[in-house]
């Protein structure tokens, strides 16, 4: 009988209890020994395991699965008898802040304390019947109330709450006589959740209080590891901590530990009956990268698929992407133009600093493409070692099918509002309806120019630019299939602002040339639209069309001129 497969469970103890379907990962208990680093953060994006792999380590270590040799009986780890004799021996202090979500400050500092009780809940008989002292009750039952209690007047104080993992780990050494083992999930979920919300100042200064507590001038730990989907930089809340060793996806430690390898996918599809979906599985479902180690899955995606047998975005729908969505979005044009080459399937090049500054995302050039990297959306497809600089070089690409297909998904919805119809202005325009044309631009324009914009300080000089290439990004998700859209390619003597060449040589073939009035130049803007047409014959840029074997009685020429949130086209 095969195993089930169960979608969505993150226990080890009910995937082992239940026979389901599990690849083997207890490989990462060995290597994380071994290396014997006192702070571990490991980031991988979001769906990789990181709290199922969590959780194994915490029924391989706690005292409280003692003589659980049923939970790893057959798995790699069962091997070694140094290992056997391990299991069930530490006291651990185990939480996840994957649930630490709100669009508040305190909202957030709430399920941080919940968090925080639920890992005192674990050792409660300790507590309830007084085996800690006193003080320890008392901080417990401090928490309890404020976690259960309804009423307004309820108060816990940041310094307790940042204590609050220091001093757990003081009790079970305490009743133990053994350091404690703390596992931390998904540390920098509150973080996304202030930098998007506006609270980021507030939750650092309580995170960092809370880190170097536990983690650095806490005697009673013996070793601590986190998982994360970004490396938030050190300054913001890790500055105490000297003794953190980070692992991103970039490393080359527990490269295999995270994710399914292709063999092991392989594996899977024979098992259940599938091993000629091979090669469609692999575009789908491949290209992500961990260190040297190339053709990594996403277990998400392929447990979906095996469960379902159909072919779709299992990871990239399986959670919220707007982080993503805002900082491309309120880009800047450079942002768009390299979002625009990755959707035509290109490549592009960057340096990649880890150490994601939130506080410098639409500052910082090359910021965002860090936070894609860490966040899977993009892979790595090769890196060089500049010695000049001190440090390595990446070009880039979008990851698979699957995150293609979530980056379409999200610019189709910045054109997806009733009032913007935006598949009825391309109707017009491959029919020529100069009318409909002004009358939609004019519309989308004047509500969304701000939308493409910075949301803190929208410009007005920005607004076209921005809004220009969320327009393009716009045209190659609707038009995918029919033409190929370029922009900014360089075709008779000069560059073009946008091409679409129809990939039928016998249909119509577009050239758009986008100008903002200079009142200098330009009386008015009807000038502006005679200077935007006249630049396209000037410098020929039918040329490339031309020469790919497209009639000139077919070409059509688009001249967009804007003032303000007012467009022309003719």
């Amino acid at each position: 009988m095969l195993p089930v497969i169960s979608i969505g469970t993150q226990s080890f103890e009910k995937l082992r209890r239940d026979r389901s379907f599990y690849v083997d990962k207890t490989g990462l208990i060995r290597e994380w020994w071994e290396n014997q680093d006192d702070v571990t953060l490991i980031t991988r994006p979001r769906r990789f395991g990181k709290t199922l792999n969590l959780n194994m380590l915490h029924c391989f270590f706690s005292n409280q699965y003692k003589n659980r040799s049923d939970l790893f009986e057959g798995l790699a780890i069962w091997e070694e008898r140094k290992y056997r004799e391990m299991q069930g021996t530490w006291p651990v202090i185990a939480l996840t802040f994957a649930n630490v979500k709100g669009k508040t400050y305190a909202g957030v500092r709430d399920g941080m304390i919940r968090a925080l009780f639920d890992a005192f809940r674990e050792y409660d008989f300790l507590f309830s019947q007084n085996l800690c002292g006193e003080e320890a009750n008392a901080y417990y039952e401090a928490l309890k109330k404020y976690t259960v209690s309804a009423s307004a007047d309820r108060f816990l104080s940041d310094d307790l709450i940042a204590g609050a993992l220091h001093e757990l780990s003081v009790y079970l050494f305490r009743y133990y006589g053994k350091k404690v083992l703390i596992f931390l999930d998904e540390y920098d979920t509150p973080l996304q959740e202030a930098y998007v919300n506006g609270f980021w100042d507030e939750l650092v200064f309580l995170m960092r209080s809370l880190f170097n507590a536990a983690l650095k001038t806490n005697p009673a730990m013996e070793r601590g590891l986190l998982t994360g989907i970004t490396r938030v930089s050190k300054e913001s809340i890790f500055s105490d901590l000297n003794n953190l060793t980070v692992i991103t996806t970039t490393s080359d430690r527990y490269q295999t530990q995270f994710g399914f390898m292709e063999k092991e996918v392989f594996d899977a599809l024979e098992l259940y009956g599938m091993g000629g979906e091979r090669e469609k599985v692999k575009r789908w479902y491949d290209g992500f990268t961990f260190g040297s180690q190339r053709d990594v899955y996403n277990p998400w995606s392929i447990t979906g698929f095996l469960k379902e047998r159909v072919y779709k975005p299992y990871w990239a729908h399986s959670s919220e992407n707007s982080l993503v969505n805002i900082l491309i979005r309120e880009g800047s044009a450079q942002t768009k133009m390299i979002v625009e080459d990755l959707m035509a399937g290109g490549t592009f090049t960057a340096w990649i600093d880890e150490e994601i500054i939130f506080e410098q995302l639409h500052k910082k050039s090359g910021a965002i493409w860090s936070l894609l990297l860490a966040g899977g959306y993009l892979k790595v497809e090769n890196r060089a070692f500049l010695e000049e600089k001190g440090r390595f070089v990446y070009d880039l690409k979008l990851t698979n099918t699957e995150v293609y297909l979530l980056f379409e998904d999200m610019i189709k919805g910045w054109f997806s509002g009733e009032d913007i119809p935006y598949n009825a202005f391309l109707r017009a325009l491959l029919l020529d309806d100069v009318d409909y044309m002004n009358e939609y631009m004019n519309q989308v324009a004047g509500e969304t120019f701000s939308f493409f914009d910075t949301g803190n300080k929208p410009s007005v000089k920005n607004e076209p630019e921005r809004f220009y290439h969320g327009f393009v990004l716009g045209l190659i998700v609707e038009l995918a299939g029919e033409y190929r859209v370029l922009s900014n390619r360089e075709s008779g003597f000069g560059r073009y602002d946008v091409l679409l060449e129809p990939f039928d040589v016998q249909k119509k073939a577009y050239v758009l040339e986008f100008k903002v009035r200079n009142p200098r130049k330009e009386k008015t803007l009807e000038d502006t639209l005679r200077a935007a047409r006249a630049q396209i014959e000037e410098k020929n840029y039918d040329a490339g069309l031309i020469a790919g074997g497209i009639a000139p009685e077919h070409i059509r020429h688009y001249g967009f001129a804007f003032e303000g949130k007012q467009v022309l086209i003719g």
